[in-house]
């Protein structure tokens, strides 16, 4: 089925992507077409159709078939954000590539985030968890979650693991923010630029000074033996920079809030800390920070009773997927001692997220202390006050009001 043939069976009457009402819950237009099956059909900004793939089973088998592409150079790979809408090509390393590019980058970064390089990072994680919550009590009683604790905890992990000065964090959060989250193509090309330069002159200065982070690594093993150029380095770092601290910032904010709205299962957490590993994946299960991922067909794919032909753009829903009855009992209830550790939040197949080992222990630590260190914690506004991000960035709360 082409794209005039995806209209021809009906215009698509729903626009992709949209804001979330409630922070923690799809949009409700999402949740409206979960009982039409597996695929339905929405339309992006620009008018071009597009299946959104809700079955767990079906996006899960999708994101690990190599006629799905990931390759956002191709000339007509979909646009979901208009702000990227004139990328000119531009490819990002690790998420915006295919095999076998793809895995070449990939198997160059894997023993950098090893199970045994982040049980390494824990006390260090912990230490710092420690110090924020240190200051943010000393200020207290009222705090914005975010700015106080949600974003400095994988800022400085990501820093320490990369070997970035921790002090410019503020210049990068911003520049971070403005690209992921900019209103227009001028200003995520701006952000770009700034990101872009500070981490050029960054890989110059490790190559005559090295340390002993992870840039240095690809530097000492990759760059000065010829399988990665000056340019490629930086944009791994770029892309490590970015995601290692934007999409944990969410996780921590929006599993603390998803927390606080559900007192009954917070209590439980309390009464029993083992939970909170098993809490952690059922916040990324529920949350979905990462709402939905954006591909293209190589050939043509059945998937339930459907033909998604060559071409055609493919929106996999990780929220809907996540909230899949065939997958989960009762799937729109959070249950921190239901086992959902086959959950999408990190995406599938070859393109699953890197970094997951140090997201899954920054978000256990952040969570399980905080919960116990401030047992009076509550929203300090009604939770449709709080302010939360649009529809195409990753979702979570802009800021979170909090007292105890």
């Amino acid at each position: 089925m082409t794209e005039t043939d995806i209209r021809s069976t009906g215009s698509p009457d729903l626009s992709f992507p949209q804001d979330r009402t409630c922070p923690y819950q799809p949009p409700k237009s999402y949740a409206d077409g979960r009982g039409q099956g597996p695929l339905s059909r929405v339309e992006l900004f620009d008018g071009r159709p597009a299946w959104m793939v809700t079955g767990h089973a079906e996006g899960r088998a999708l994101l690990a078939d190599p006629r799905l592409s990931s390759d956002w150079g191709h000339p007509v790979f979909p646009v979901v954000v208009q702000r990227t809408e004139d990328r000119g090509g531009l490819a990002f390393p690790l998420i915006g590539v295919d095999d076998p590019e793809h895995a070449r980058q990939r198997r160059m970064l894997i023993p950098s985030f090893g199970v045994k390089r982040m049980a390494a990072m824990r006390p260090l994680i912990q230490d710092l968890v420690d110090r924020l919550l240190d200051d943010m009590l000393e200020k207290g009683p009222t705090a914005d979650l975010v700015s106080a604790f949600a974003l400095p905890v994988p800022s400085m992990a990501i820093c320490e693991l990369l070997g970035v000065p921790y002090g410019d964090h503020d210049f990068f959060e911003e520049r971070s923010r403005d690209f992921v989250g900019a209103a227009t193509s001028a200003e995520a090309d701006a952000a770009f630029a700034a990101l872009y330069g500070y981490l050029h002159g960054l890989v110059a200065k490790k190559q005559a000074d090295p340390g002993d982070g992870l840039l240095d690594e690809l530097i000492a093993r990759q760059l000065e033996e010829g399988a990665l150029d000056h340019n490629e380095v930086v944009m791994i770092a770029l892309v490590l920079l970015v995601a290692g601290h934007e999409t944990t910032v969410n996780a921590i904010a929006l599993g603390a809030l998803t927390l606080l709205e559900h007192p009954e299962q917070l209590e439980a957490l309390r009464n029993d800390p083992a939970l909170i590993s098993g809490t952690v994946e059922e916040l990324l299960r529920f949350t979905s920070v990462s709402d939905y991922m954006v591909r293209m067909a190589k050939e043509d794919i059945e998937v339930g009773g459907e033909t998604i032909k060559a071409g055609d753009a493919v929106v996999v829903s990780i929220s809907l997927m996540n909230r899949d009855a065939k997958a989960y009992e009762d799937p729109d209830t959070f249950d921190v001692r239901r086992n959902a550790r086959h959950h999408v939040g990190f995406g599938h197949g070859i393109h699953q997220c890197l970094g997951q080992n140090l997201a899954r222990a920054e978000v256990e630590i952040a969570l399980g202390t905080l919960v116990t260190r401030i047992p009076g914690l509550r929203l300090a506004v009604p939770v449709d006050e709080v302010p939360i991000k649009a529809g195409h960035d990753a979702q979570g709360p802009v800021e979170l009001p909090v007292t105890w």
